[in-house]
């Protein structure tokens, strides 16, 4: 399995010759600059909630490339009412089938709007299981105690937690998370895009290792095989 990012809580999973792109915000994103959203390739592209920094673009990305969008309903109806031709509606709890493997969508505590300020429904999160590995992206969320139940459930082999507070958890309540979801191994997401999350990293890394936490934190265009 291949993981690139794409910047802020931007990456895209590749396995078994299938891309998997989660909440594109590349375009408008200084720290993206290098990273032409018309040159990356999805075969789906999950959606974790309507918020303009997840989903920039998502549709530009799905017209050119013919990805399937997945996302709760609102933003399935809100892809297809744009002239995206493959959508996959799911809600919160409920579990597909994909080619590539196995997707469970659990909630996120977080708001969602489209740009325009109407309704996108749930914010979410995905546990995905994909050939030998399973993994969760957690989207934009604060720490909750349900958490626990992906930990009960599923063994994961890592996480994508973010860790810029203000809008989601800090550092200290992802480490936390992992602790309940029940995996050392994070990657870090949703942080230094905008003023009000930036994170000191070397004090974050020294945090997560503190707490046995194996914490990576990717520069923007690397690529990490897992």
């Amino acid at each position: 399995m291949k993981i690139s990012y794409w910047g802020h809580s931007c990456f895209l999973v590749e396995s078994g010759g299938v891309k998997i792109l989660f909440d594109p915000f590349i375009t408008p994103n200084p720290l993206a600059s290098e990273i032409k959203a018309d040159t990356i390739e999805a075969d789906y592209i999950f959606i974790s909630h309507g918020h303009q920094d997840h989903t920039y673009d998502a549709l530009a990305i799905a017209r050119r490339t013919g990805a399937t969008v997945v996302g709760v309903w609102e933003i399935a109806e809100w892809a297809a009412a744009n002239g995206i031709e493959k959508v996959h509606p799911m809600n919160i709890g409920g579990k597909w089938n994909f080619e590539f493997g196995k997707v469970q969508m659990v909630q996120a505590v977080h708001s969602s709007s489209f740009p325009d300020g109407s309704y996108a429904g749930y914010a979410a999160g995905f546990v995905m299981q994909i050939a030998d590995k399973t993994f969760y992206y957690a989207g934009d969320t604060a720490l909750y105690s349900d958490m626990k139940y992906i930990g009960e459930k599923y063994n994961l082999d890592f996480a994508f937690l973010p860790i810029g507070s203000n809008f989601t958890m800090d550092p200290e309540d992802a480490l936390t998370a992992a602790a309940y979801v029940g995996t050392t191994k994070v990657i870090g997401m949703h942080y230094d895009t905008f003023p009000y999350i930036i994170v000191d990293h070397q004090a974050v890394v020294s945090q997560a290792v503190a707490s046995g936490i194996d914490l990576t934190l990717m520069s923007v265009g690397q690529t990490l095989d897992i």
